[in-house]
C-alpha cells in the first residue's frame, strides 16, 4: 500500500519518501540577492524530505519582486547556492530550486535604475510589495516588448543552466501567486492583442516557451511546475481559470516533464479531480494538508507525493515526526521573514 514512506520515482529522481517541503519565501539573503550562510543549516536540517523545493529564485535582477530575496544570476549567487545544495546532498536529501520571475508585483526601488517593473499589459495591480522602505504600493508596469519576452525566456534558460552547475537536482517553475508567467495566463492581467494575449493558446505561449527553455538546460525529467488555480494571489484573475488550467497541462504532457505541483488555497473548484487525471507525469499535491490527509490522498491515487510549507518550516524532523506520530513545533510567523537564525534554523527537532 502506497504511504508517507513509500519511494518514488520523480522524473530522473527516485525519492526516500513522498514528502515534499514546499517553496517558502525566508527573506534572508542579502541585497544582492546572495544566499545567506544560514541558508545551508536550514535547508540541510531539512534533508529527511524526499524532496525539498526552495524558496522562490529571481533568474534576473530585473525579476526581483521582494527585499532580501536570493537571486541565480550571478557568480556569488551561484556559489551561495552551492553550499546548500551541497549540505542538503550531504545528509542524504534531494533539492529542486524554484525559478522565479516577478513580473509587475515589484517596484522600482528593487530593481537596477529604479527601473519600472514589467508585466504582459500596463495593468497596475492592488496592493503593496515589501521593500526597504517598508511596504510600498505597487505601480503600473511596462507592458513587455516582443524582445524583451524572449530575452526573459532565455534568462530563465540560463537560470536553469546555472542551477545545474550549483548542484540543484532539478527546477520548478514557479507558475503561481501572481507572478510573471501567471501574468501572461490570467486575462485580468493579460490584454494584449498579439501571439501572447486573447485566446487561451496565446496567454499560455509564455508559460510553455520557458518550460521548453529550462528543458533545454536541464532535461525535462528535472523540470517542475508549480501553479494554483483560483489562489487570486497578488491581484490575479481570469474570466476562466478551469479552461487555462485543463489547456496548459494538456500542453505540458508531450513535455514529460518531472511533475506537476498544485497547490490549492479554498478554491470553489476541486482543480486535483480536474487535472490529476488529464496530466501523465507525477502529481504533487499541496494546500491545507496534514498527516491524516496526506496519507489519504495518496492511497486514493489522487497524488503521487504531497507538499507540506509551514510545517516543514517549523519542523526540520517532519517525516519523522510523522513516523512516530509525534507532536509537532507550532511556526512562528513574526519570524517568518525577519533576517538572522531566530525562526530560521532553531526549532528544535523531536527528543523522542
Amino acid at each position: 500500500m502506497t504511504s508517507l514512506f513509500t519511494p518514488i520515482r520523480i522524473g530522473s529522481n527516485t525519492l526516500k519518501n513522498r514528502l515534499v517541503m514546499a517553496p517558502m519565501t525566508r527573506s534572508r539573503s542579502n541585497d544582492e540577492g546572495i544566499q545567506s550562510e544560514l541558508a545551508a543549516t536550514y535547508y540541510g536540517q531539512r534533508a529527511e524530505a524526499g524532496l525539498i523545493i526552495t524558496e522562490c529564485t529571481y533568474v534576473s535582477s530585473l525579476g526581483k519582486g521582494y527585499v532580501r530575496a536570493p537571486g541565480i544570476e550571478t557568480t556569488a549567487q551561484v556559489a551561495a547556492w552551492k553550499k546548500v545544495t551541497d549540505a542538503v546532498h550531504a545528509n542524504g536529501g534531494q533539492i529542486f530550486i524554484q525559478l522565479w520571475h516577478s513580473g509587475r508585483i515589484s517596484h522600482p526601488s528593487l530593481l537596477p535604475d529604479n527601473a519600472t517593473p514589467v508585466g504582459p499589459s500596463a495593468i497596475k495591480p492592488a496592493g503593496q510589495v515589501w521593500t526597504l522602505d517598508g511596504p510600498q504600493d505597487m505601480v503600473t508596469p511596462q507592458a513587455l516588448e516582443i524582445n524583451e519576452i524572449a530575452d526573459i525566456v532565455s534568462d530563465f534558460g540560463l537560470a536553469t543552466a546555472h542551477a545545474m552547475g550549483a548542484g540543484f537536482d532539478g527546477v520548478e517553475l514557479h507558475a503561481a501567486s501572481g507572478f510573471l508567467p501567471e501574468q501572461f495566463l490570467s486575462s485580468g492581467s493579460n490584454n494584449r492583442q498579439d501571439q501572447y494575449g486573447g485566446s487561451v493558446e496565446n496567454r499560455v505561449r509564455f508559460t510553455l516557451e520557458v518550460l521548453d527553455a529550462m528543458i533545454a538546460e536541464a532535461g525535462s525529467d528535472r523540470v517542475g511546475i508549480k501553479i494554483s488555480p483560483e489562489m487570486n494571489f497578488n491581484d490575479i484573475t481570469d474570466t476562466n481559470p478551469q479552461e487555462t488550467y485543463t489547456y496548459l497541462v494538456d500542453q505540458l504532457n508531450g513535455r514529460n516533464l518531472a511533475y506537476l505541483h498544485v497547490a490549492l488555497f479554498g478554491t470553489p473548484v476541486d482543480y486535483h479531480g480536474l487535472l490529476r487525471p488529464r496530466f501523465e507525469g507525477a502529481y504533487l499535491m499541496g494546500g491545507g494538508l496534514d498527516q491524516k490527509s496526506a496519507t489519504e490522498a495518496l492511497i486514493e491515487g489522487r497524488a503521487d507525493a504531497v507538499v507540506f510549507g509551514n510545517a516543514f518550516l517549523a519542523n526540520p524532523d517532519l517525516p519523522e515526526r510523522f513516523r512516530q506520530s509525534a507532536q509537532l513545533n507550532a511556526p512562528n510567523k513574526e519570524t517568518f521573514y525577519t533576517p538572522g537564525p531566530q525562526g530560521y534554523i532553531d526549532y528544535p527537532l523531536n527528543s523522542n
